[in-house]
């Protein structure tokens, strides 16, 4: 079977690998779509995510859905032939955070195609891969492989736009079209946001921006910002994003960094956090929200116009690199199936 594999920086590889076989507990899933992410992309173009290096031969990703195979001994979950999406995390269940319903960051989590711990997390880039079965999720009645494949970075766009608070009748702000922020688009509308302004560089990221139900786009480099939002989520993860988010929200609002910012430190005007007593709070991952990125996927076939291309798994570098040419495309899958 055919694998997505990165060996080192710029050395992506599709390999040949052995079909495995479901050990206790796992489920073994055939992979019909993957979702290319910006980590992806980062582990491929720079050899790691932030502090995360590789070190060894990585199966990357972790947007990944398809059915059900096969079970091992004593695992249960949806039948064979199921179609189901994969939930990427394996929460430890017994540190602090995870006893405090914060399991999105716990200390000890595996996530699929992940090199923050060594031996790495082996991701689902691959025909077939086994899983926790306790990580498998049935698609809702309607909802196809293809539009569930946003599934996950649609759970963390939900995550941001909770962190942010109560968001329904709010100007909502969004920095980055990637997407995460069109995501974010579509989660802030479903909360019941009033107007969404959405800004970025790229002409054809902002058009993607309104396709997810943005009310206004701004190009970053044009002077006609709104006056003032009441919440915002910084999605670009430069520095400059979260400086403008700080400039435009009114003073005491909610800020949401949500994209990874580079690894060290980024500079922005923090003075304002003091004199706006502006409350700057992070995003990561996901928890209890992959459950209601399935039943809004279920609900809404426009997201299909964020899905900008299926690429044969064959062509796997070519995917990658229309990925991330952001002028070119919005979110890109991989199609292990043909």
């Amino acid at each position: 079977m055919l694998g997505c594999v990165i060996h080192g920086q710029g050395d992506l590889r599709v390999d040949e690998l052995p079909v495995p076989s479901p050990g206790p507990g796992q489920a073994l899933v055939a992979v019909r779509y993957g979702g290319v992410c910006g980590s992806d992309l980062h582990y491929w173009r720079h050899g790691g995510v932030g502090d995360f290096r590789l070190r060894e031969p990585m199966v990357l990703g972790h947007e990944v859905v398809g059915t059900v195979v096969s079970y091992g001994a004593g695992a249960r979950g949806p039948a064979p032939g199921t179609p189901v999406a994969v939930h990427p995390a394996t929460p430890c269940g017994a540190c602090p955070e995870c006893l405090d319903d914060r399991s999105n960051v716990c200390r000890d989590t595996r996530y699929l195609g992940s090199a923050a711990r060594t031996p790495h997390v082996q991701g689902g880039f691959a025909a077939r891969f086994v899983v926790p079965a306790g990580q498998l999720w049935a698609l809702p009645a309607g909802l196809d492989l293809r539009r569930a494949a946003l599934a996950e970075p649609l759970s963390v766009a939900l995550h941001a736009v909770r962190r942010a608070g109560d968001v329904a009748g709010r100007h909502v702000l969004v920095t980055g079209a990637g997407p995460i922020g069109c995501l974010v688009v579509a989660a802030a509308r479903a909360a019941g946001a009033a107007r969404i302004t959405v800004t970025d560089l790229l002409p054809r990221a902002l058009s993607y921006a309104v396709a997810a139900g943005a009310d206004a786009v701004v190009r970053a480099d044009d002077p006609a910002w709104p006056a003032e939002v009441d919440v915002a989520v910084e999605a670009s993860g430069v520095a400059a994003g979260l400086d403008t988010c700080l400039r435009l929200v009114r003073r005491g609002a909610v800020i949401v960094q949500l994209g990874m910012l580079p690894p060290g430190r980024s500079p922005f005007a923090g003075n304002l956090l003091v004199s706006r007593e502006i409350e700057l709070r992070g995003a990561f991952r996901f928890g209890a929200e992959f459950d209601d990125a399935l039943a809004l996927l279920a609900a809404e076939p426009a997201f299909d116009e964020l899905v900008s291309a299926v690429v044969p798994v064959r062509e796997a570098e070519s995917a990658f690199a229309l990925a991330a040419d952001r002028s070119r495309s919005c979110k890109v899958l991989l199609d292990f199936a043909s």
